[in-house]
């Protein structure tokens, strides 16, 4: 819907406002990285009629620590699912708990969401916790529709920001001049939402299957029969 490029020498944090300002955010949940977790951000996504999901982490030791001690132990499970995929099994579960006072505008309630993973290959068993807070007052969403909207921004972030990382290897791309990086960006984006849409789940094979054939990414682009 739009992107923006980050100017040398900052980073995204001084984006964030003017990308959105692009956007109609009226009656949204805005999910973003626990960098975007600011003060500022938080008051803007109000003023602008939007809510948020917002990610907490150790760069915010206070709230950190004040959302992880919460005695979760003793809190009501709201949802949980399990699924099995890719040779390895995954349980999430979501908490979420009410607050009448929180240091971050508006934030109405903190959840946690601990995930179990484990690989049938290696055994390895793993576990992680979340958490996070929202402006949404209690009973505004359900636990299933919180669980979506996170696992949403997650679901993002593995399939388009880890594959232009991993497979197109854009941080060590040497083009960085005027905006010609941000050119490149949309290109990136473009090629993984054809595969994608072409029914390709894994972007490198796509990639190389495409690059044997020049006529394969007319094809891909509906431009050939």
């Amino acid at each position: 819907m739009a992107q923006r490029q980050v100017a040398d020498k900052t980073n995204e944090i001084t984006a964030f406002q003017p990308l959105l300002d692009s956007i109609d955010l009226t009656g949204t949940v805005i999910t973003a990285d626990a960098l975007h977790t600011q003060h500022a951000h938080g008051t803007y996504l109000r003023s602008r009629g939007a809510h948020y999901t917002a990610q907490v982490k150790a760069n915010h030791p206070g709230l950190f620590d004040r959302v992880r001690h919460l005695p979760w132990r003793e809190i009501t499970l709201d949802h949980h699912d399990r699924t099995r995929a890719h040779h390895r099994l995954e349980i999430r579960r979501l908490k979420t708990v009410a607050f009448a006072h929180l240091d971050y505008p508006d934030a109405r309630q903190a959840l946690q969401v601990v995930r179990w993973r484990k690989d049938f290959t290696s055994g390895k068993l793993t576990t992680e916790r979340v958490h996070l807070i929202t402006s949404l007052p209690p009973g505004t969403a359900t636990g299933p529709q919180l669980a979506a909207w996170i696992r949403g921004h997650w679901k993002i972030e593995n399939l388009l920001h880890h594959v232009r990382d991993r497979t197109f290897r854009e941080d060590d791309s040497q083009i960085h001049i005027g905006r010609l990086p941000r050119i490149m960006a949309g290109l990136r984006n473009l090629a993984i939402d054809v595969h994608r849409q072409d029914g390709r789940t894994n972007i490198a094979a796509a990639l190389r299957y495409t690059a044997r054939d020049c006529r394969r990414s007319l094809t891909a682009l509906g431009l050939t029969g």
